[in-house]
């Protein structure tokens, strides 16, 4: 066993004693303190504790002051040990030490006896007898030993007297000294060498790594130079005219009527999206099973040479696309980080949403059943809670100023106001009962208020949806709880089945069943402007852009048209999703669709297993996340993160992260 002095417990730590006693050194002879360095040299020469190295104090005192009979400098050593290193040890220590002390007194007597020289025993007992009796242990009989012809043989001096005993002597004074130096703290001197060391290696380690940023830069710097040189290529092909369809001398259409047009036909205009190829596949995803559990799942992630995606204006690969969105499972699924999988419902999700921190989530059911959660298993469950409210949740929204706030719309006249901190309702509205169902709540970014979005139950009509119930579109303060404003909808209100605020919470996009995209003007509460946004068709969701100054709108027919607010009705972008999302005209279209903070993806709810989400990264990529065991009811964003939730039919709700 090795016993030094921790940090001394090789050459190299031995090291650090030796270059403090140099310091020291080095330093009284700085300041002339020539008699300090002296006696600093003397004791040096001297060192009882003959620095702390646990083999040579044992090897003192079983080969020196025992066998040549030195019992005071036995004694002194013991009480220099336990004066230095021992007033501020555990109680245990002080235990151990007495009894270990004991028995070396005892092995200095034992050994006297071996070497027939009871005289110095007796001489032994002569000096130290008050503080053996005052010890407390029984040292009665042991001054009798140096009268006895043959104590090795008496039965209460036996085991002293063999081999064995003083092994487990030995062995036991040497662990309890290496336990003890151990756990003393290092003098500050001891620690500035090994320091120097550290801090040597640190900047040799710093010293590769920056060989290393050196040689990854220019490595760097030479695939950049072929990504250009590619890009470069790429934009010499795709400027060069195709001969093989038109002659040379025919004129395509000016920017001009491009624009004219392209509200009149959006129809011809419309480009699909031409989803990239993947040969790699993730596993489906199976839900928990269980009330209430959260299951965590890895995926392994494949990476995959994707093909460029065709901007707007290559109408020519319309047929093609199409042919290819014949099947789901031909879509690539977006690659996944880590999933995991909410399943505490009963009933299909209606809405599932991120706090407006991230740190909670809300779901919402059929049955009227709303749970508060935490999408991190390892983060608090304070807030956790499951509310009760009798009647299919439509709505969900969360207070934009803090994660205190929950907004709960029900299909029977309901608007209730959930506290997250207290678990209770702070708030229970009634609205009107002429629209009953709460289809959409939406609080504003900056002021405390809301807009309530309700619809009157359906006819019995087969005309078309915008004939089977009319809508009303309202403004509530979250202070008094108190009606403030009616948005003027016209004489036959539409139902209203989306609304967004800008960012200041001035302006307010509005898509309703009669395929119009509304724009109102919250300082009075009055309409801006409005144009038809999907030809013969309602407007499912409508969402503000990244940067505010466009509108996407996704259609009952699948169909996703992004709108600019500088030249209304003209379109910037558009995708087609109706394999995933399109709704029969006659219900009510409840798809919706979230944009992420980075305004780089959007994801929209499907009638499949998978939602379709679109990212724009110069060219824009279309992608599935992965299966559930029904429909995707609703969608939403992190805050912050690159993660998403989707709620679905199958009860079940899923946290995704991706790369």
């Amino acid at each position: 066993m090795n016993g030094c002095f921790p940090s001394l417990r090789c050459s190299a730590n031995m090291e650090s004693m030796q270059y403090a006693e140099a310091a020291v050194k080095e330093f009284l002879l700085f300041r002339g303190f020539t008699h300090t360095l002296h006696s600093f040299d003397a004791e040096v020469e001297a060192d009882i504790g003959h620095g702390l190295q646990v083999d040579r104090i044992v090897d003192l005192l079983f080969t020196v002051y025992v066998p040549r009979f030195e019992a005071d400098n036995m004694i002194n050593l013991l009480a220099f040990l336990q004066k230095s290193f021992f007033p501020s040890a555990e109680e245990r220590y002080h235990i151990t030490l007495r009894k270990l002390e004991a028995s070396l007194k005892k092995y200095y007597i034992v050994n006297a006896m071996q070497k027939a020289r009871p005289d110095r025993v007796i001489h032994f007992f002569e000096r130290h007898a008050d503080s053996l009796l005052r010890s407390g242990d029984d040292w009665h009989s042991w001054f009798a030993i140096p009268y006895m012809q043959n104590p090795n043989v008496d039965p209460r001096f036996q085991v002293y007297f063999s081999k064995e005993w003083l092994d487990t002597l030995m062995v036991s004074f040497r662990n309890f000294l290496s336990e003890v130096f151990d756990n003393i703290r290092l003098p500050t001197l001891l620690k500035i060498h090994s320091e120097r060391i550290k801090s040597r290696a640190m900047k040799q380690e710093l010293e590769k790594l920056r060989n290393e940023c050196v040689q990854l830069r220019a490595i760097l710097k030479g695939k950049e130079e072929e990504i250009s040189k590619f890009e470069s290529e790429y934009e010499s092909a795709k400027s060069q005219p195709s001969r093989d369809a038109q002659g040379e001398n025919e004129v395509g259409p000016s920017p001009s009527q491009i624009s004219s047009t392209a509200s009149a036909d959006k129809g011809n205009n419309l480009v699909p999206v031409t989803f990239v190829e993947d040969n790699h596949s993730n596993e489906d995803q199976e839900s928990g099973s269980g009330a209430n559990k959260l299951d965590t799942s890895s995926h392994e992630t494949h990476s995959s040479h994707h093909s460029a995606f065709p901007q707007l204006e290559s109408s020519e690969l319309t047929t093609d696309a199409a042919k290819r969105w014949a099947k789901e499972e031909e879509v690539p699924q977006i690659i996944v980080e880590s999933q995991e999988t909410f399943s505490g419902h009963t009933s299909p999700i209606t809405r599932c949403r991120f706090s407006t921190a991230g740190s909670n989530v809300a779901s919402a059911s059929v049955d009227g059943t709303v749970r508060i959660w935490t999408p991190d298993a390892a983060a608090s469950t304070s807030r956790n809670a499951t509310i009760y409210c009798g009647a299919e949740i439509m709505s969900l929204e969360w207070e934009n100023k803090s994660d205190r706030l929950l907004l709960l719309g029900t299909a029977e006249c309901g608007v209730k106001a959930w506290n997250v901190a207290a678990k209770r309702v702070v708030c229970d509205l009634n609205t009107d009962s002429a629209f009953p169902r709460i289809l959409e709540l939406k609080c504003s970014p900056t002021d405390a208020l809301f807009l309530c979005v309700a619809s009157s139950h359906p006819g019995n009509t087969s005309q078309g949806v915008e004939n089977i119930a009319f809508g009303s579109l309202t403004v509530w303060n979250m202070r008094t709880w108190k009606l403030m404003n009616a948005l003027p909808l016209g004489e036959d209100p539409p139902v209203v089945t989306s609304v967004c605020f800008n960012h200041n919470g001035k302006l307010v996009a509005a898509g309703a069943t009669d395929g119009m995209i509304r724009l109102f003007d919250m300082n009075g509460c009055l309409p801006i402007t409005g144009w038809p946004a999907h030809d013969g068709c309602a407007v499912s969701c409508v969402r503000f852009g990244h940067d505010h100054s466009s509108i996407f709108s996704l259609g009952s027919d699948g169909k996703v048209l992004e709108w600019s607010l500088h030249n209304q009705g003209q379109i910037l972008q558009s995708h087609d999703a109706s394999m995933f999302c399109s709704t029969d005209g006659s219900t009510l279209p409840r798809h919706e669709m979230a944009l992420d903070s980075y305004g780089k993806s959007l994801l929209l709810s499907s009638n499949l297993r998978s939602a379709p989400m679109f990212k724009f990264n110069g060219t824009i990529q279309a992608y599935r996340t992965l299966d559930h065991n029904g429909g995707i009811t609703s969608v939403d964003w992190h805050p912050l993160l690159p993660m998403f939730l989707t709620g679905s039919s199958d009860h079940s709700v899923r946290v995704t992260s991706i790369l």
